[in-house]
Formats: C-alpha cells, sequence, structure tokens
C-alpha cells in the first residue's frame, strides 16, 4: 500500500463526498474533504496534500477554476489532480489538460477506478518525494563539499606567501587571484646564503581541487632547506636545473598524468646575475632601467611528464633599476568579452610603462588592468604575479 497519504476530495454533492471519503479511507489515506474549490484551494496551501480529487462543476470556484490556482500556487511540491466527471466530454477534457488536470475519473460506484487512479497517484508522490529527498541530500552534501573547500582554500593561501620584501637590495611583491576557491598556484623566495635570492613559481595543469593537491605538495616539499640543497651544486653553485630535474624525478610517476610548469631562479644580489631554469613556465617580462622590456627565457619543458628529460640552466643579468615580473599564463591568455586574449604584448608594454612605481604596486597594476580588460568577469584560470625590482644602490 505504501506510506498513507492525506488526499483532498472537492466534491459538492454530500453523497459523492462520503463515499470517495469512505473509499480513501479504506485503501488506507486520510480524506480532507471541501465542499467547493475554494475550500479545495485553502487545503491545498496549508496541508501539504498531494493528491486532488476535484469534481468538475461545483459552486464558487469550478473544477477547472481550481486547477488552474493551484498550479499558479509557489509550492514546494507538486499536487496530482485527478478530475471527477460525468461523461465523456471531449471539449472539457481538452480544457482540463490544458489547465493542468493530470488524471479523469467517472463517478460512480466503481471502487476498481478509483483505486486503480489513487494507486498511480500514490506511486507518482512517493516518486516525486524521493526525488525531493534525494536532492535535499545533494544538497546538503554539496553545502558540506563547499565548506570543506573554502576551509581547504584559507589553508593552501596560508602556503602562499603574501611577498612584500626585501632582500639583499632586490623588493619582491606578489599578487594571488585564484579563479575557484581552491588553486594550482604556489610560489615562493627565499634567502640563500653567500648574498643570493632564491625564487620559484609553479602552474599546475589543470583546475579545482586535483591541480590544488599537487600544488600544496610541492609547495610543503620546497622548504628554504629543501630548496638550497637542491638547487645549489655539489661546488655551492647555482643550480636551478638541479631542483627541476628533482622534482621531475619525483612526480613522474608512471599511470600518472600531473605535470606542472615551473620558473626557478637564483639570483646574486651583490652583482643581479641570475641563474634561472625554465620548464613550461611563460616567460617573465624583464625592463630595464632605460625602460627597455623583454622576455626572459625561451620556453621549456613542463615537470613531470617524462623522468628521463633533462633541464639546463640559463644565465641572464639583472641591472639595477631594472624589474623582472613573473605571471602565471591567466594574464596573457585573459580574454576581454569579445574573446580576444590580453597576450604578452599588452603584458609587455603594461609593465615598461610603469617601471617607475614601486615594487609593491607592480602586481595590484597588472591584476587591476586584467580585470578591466574582463569586464569584471572572474578570470579563467588562476593569477600569479610575483615582481621583483633590483633597488638602485
Amino acid at each position: 500500500m505504501g506510506i498513507p497519504l492525506d488526499i483532498i476530495i472537492a466534491e459538492d454533492n454530500l453523497v459523492q463526498r462520503t463515499y470517495l471519503s469512505r473509499m480513501i479511507a479504506h485503501l488506507g489515506h486520510t480524506a480532507l474533504v471541501a465542499e467547493d474549490g475554494l475550500q479545495a484551494l485553502e487545503l491545498v496551501k496549508s496541508s501539504g496534500a498531494q493528491i486532488l480529487l476535484t469534481d468538475f462543476d461545483m459552486p464558487n470556484m469550478n473544477g477547472l477554476e481550481l486547477t488552474r490556482a493551484v498550479r499558479g500556487l509557489n509550492l514546494d511540491h507538486y499536487v496530482h489532480i485527478i478530475m471527477l466527471t460525468g461523461g465523456g466530454k471531449t471539449e472539457t477534457s481538452a480544457e482540463a489538460l490544458d489547465a493542468g488536470v493530470d488524471d479523469f475519473l467517472t463517478k460512480g460506484n466503481d471502487p476498481t477506478r478509483l483505486n486503480a487512479r489513487i494507486r498511480v497517484a500514490s506511486r507518482l508522490v512517493h516518486h516525486a518525494r524521493e526525488q525531493q529527498n534525494q536532492h535535499r541530500l545533494l544538497k546538503e552534501i554539496n553545502s558540506r563539499i563547499q565548506a570543506d573547500l573554502r576551509a581547504a582554500a584559507d589553508a593552501q593561501r596560508q602556503l602562499l606567501p603574501e611577498i612584500h620584501r626585501d632582500i639583499g637590495g632586490i623588493h619582491i611583491a606578489s599578487a594571488f587571484v585564484p579563479s575557484a576557491m581552491v588553486s594550482g598556484d604556489m610560489f615562493g623566495c627565499f634567502a640563500l646564503p653567500q648574498n643570493k635570492l632564491g625564487l620559484y613559481a609553479v602552474d599546475v595543469s589543470g583546475h579545482g581541487i586535483h591541480a590544488s593537491l599537487l600544488s600544496v605538495a610541492i609547495g610543503h616539499l620546497i622548504t628554504p632547506e629543501f630548496f638550497c640543497n637542491a638547487a645549489c651544486g655539489p661546488d655551492g653553485k647555482p643550480d636551478p636545473a638541479g631542483l627541476v630535474s628533482n622534482l621531475n624525478q619525483r612526480f613522474s610517476v608512471a599511470e600518472n598524468d600531473d605535470y606542472f610548469t615551473m620558473f626557478c631562479a637564483i639570483i646574486d644580489t651583490d652583482t643581479g646575475h641570475m641563474d634561472f631554469c625554465q620548464a613550461g613556465y611563460p616567460s617573465p617580462t624583464y625592463v630595464d632601467a632605460r625602460g627597455k622590456a623583454a622576455l626572459v627565457g625561451e620556453g621549456g619543458f613542463p615537470v613531470g611528464m617524462f623522468s628521463h628529460f633533462s633541464y639546463e640552466n640559463d644565465v641572464f643579468s639583472f641591472e639595477e633599476g631594472g624589474a623582472l615580473v613573473l605571471c602565471s599564463d591567466a594574464a596573457g591568455e585573459a580574454e576581454d568579452e569579445r574573446g580576444t586574449p590580453y597576450g604578452v604584448t599588452r603584458l609587455r608594454t603594461l609593465i615598461s610603462q610603469n617601471l617607475s612605481v614601486d615594487a609593491d604596486e607592480l602586481p595590484d597594476i597588472v591584476v587591476q588592468n586584467l580585470k578591466e580588460w574582463r569586464g569584471g568577469r572572474a578570470l579563467e584560470d588562476d593569477l600569479t604575479v610575483v615582481a621583483l625590482k633590483r633597488i638602485n644602490s
């Protein structure tokens, strides 16, 4: 029989109303009776009943008017409406269906037909309730997941340094804008022995939780001690490619498609000499003291794809008064409303035009320009901006 239900009966005829009430009670349900459409409408609003048996001809509000009124209510459940008719009137049936009637039952003393109609309606109501319960459960699960994601994002952002510091005459500043609650970006900088500065930036392929877990793992791994040990050769000379190769061996796991791009550098703060390794990360923009802008590096190969791949060091001279700005690929790929990407050229021009501003302001200038380019729309990828400016001694 299923779960007992409340069933509304809208019938102005006392005999018919009593008969229907008893039949419904015999089927194990509760009958809520109304003498006309107005009373029935109030019962629909107040009772939560999901099955309505309504006569066609009633005073005050007939069956069609009641059906239209019920369909116009803002209920959190569906009401299955069965209309009682006195005969086969095609025009009436068509109009009733158009108004929102679900089924028809010819008046008479045939309990078999009534039983069948109620059983069908009951199955539909139970199915609808199951769907509502599943929907409610999914909403609760989603709420818990969103809360967990917010907590994970907070924990991840604590790993991402908000850099505003001087290391040996080089001022470093950063900005980070996640595309979602969790991100696949990670970066850091360290003061190293012998007046050196260590710097790295990572962008994990993909988005969401999977990418964020890998970025957090990288952030936990690359401590100042790890960086110093892995990025310096046995003779103490800078070897950023050694660190990148170390990570490539660790993360090149069979049957694992995870990979990330990376830029790793060691800068001599006394001379401005920079040893770096670029592993697929976008080339940083360098602007010299005269305002001439150029890209640093030629691309390289991402980390974590092939364990046998080897990485090489490159060198660069960081002049006094110059600025070096690293941006994840979200900067160049950010599209305006017409689908035009911001592009490397605009980014290079923007940085060169703002060489005179403090390093603290450069990341925020990049972020603000990208927001304006996007017309206020959120970025489709995580954005990291790290700016280094070598202060004149």
